[in-house]
């Protein structure tokens, strides 16, 4: 016998009942990372390529900011992947800092990477709640060499402290060369043409100094104390 659904009277192919079941799987997904980061403690996001290989001098760039931060007593959340989000995974677990990773359903990315510490491995569908998981915990961004998805991480960070969503922390980014014709964008473009004010562009530092960045990391939370930004 065929199996019928019935669907709301105005809703005859049931999109809004699934809209509905939807919320529960987002749902869903907030509590498994919270209740999973609940105790991970203060905590530095760092962002970088998936498809960048150890060959790369960002690598070891990452692996040592990581380090340096862990050193500090924080933990270190990536995105789980590979590339530069591994090389940041190895430097947490070379200190022996807490190693954090967010991973996402994605067609290239097939596994997380093998530095992740088990009991800090979350896999995610939505990148909304992903975005959540990074900056609820952190004391800091650290922005490495990357594409589209370190760009979008990056700028909602900016305008989240930029609007006041959230409690400022500092934001890093390293590689100073990769960074230098985005820079010199924003100041010919966004502040030439009054889109941002002169005290936006104080919002982030530029440095290849592992050690300027887990300083800075520590100074902030010496003085803010605040684990949690909303």
């Amino acid at each position: 016998m065929p199996t019928f659904t019935a669907h709301p009277p105005g809703d005859p192919e049931g999109l809004f009942t699934s809209d509905s079941w939807r919320v529960f799987r987002i749902i869903s997904e907030f509590v498994d990372g919270f209740e999973t980061m609940t105790n991970l403690g203060p905590s530095v996001s760092i962002f970088g390529s998936s498809r960048l290989s150890p060959t790369s001098p960002y690598y070891k760039l990452s692996t040592d900011v990581a380090e340096a931060i862990a050193k500090k007593g924080f933990a270190v959340i990536t995105g789980g992947g590979p590339g530069l989000m591994e090389a940041a995974n190895k430097g947490a677990q070379n200190a022996g800092g807490p190693s954090c990773g967010l991973g996402i359903d994605v067609p290239y990315e097939d596994a997380l990477n093998n530095y992740i510490d088990l009991k800090y491995r979350l896999n995610f569908r939505y990148f909304f709640i992903r975005k959540v998981m990074f900056i609820r915990y952190a004391q800091g961004y650290v922005f490495l060499p990357g594409g589209y998805g370190t760009m979008d991480e990056l700028f909602e960070a900016l305008t989240l402290i930029q609007t006041n969503k959230i409690h400022p922390f500092p934001i890093f980014l390293m590689g100073s060369s990769y960074w230098a014709g985005l820079i010199d964008w924003i100041k010919d473009k966004m502040l030439k043409e009054k889109c941002i004010s002169e005290k936006d562009l104080e919002l982030f530092r530029i440095t290849d100094d592992p050690e300027e960045v887990a300083n800075g990391v520590e100074a902030h939370y010496k003085k803010n104390k605040s684990e949690k930004n909303f």
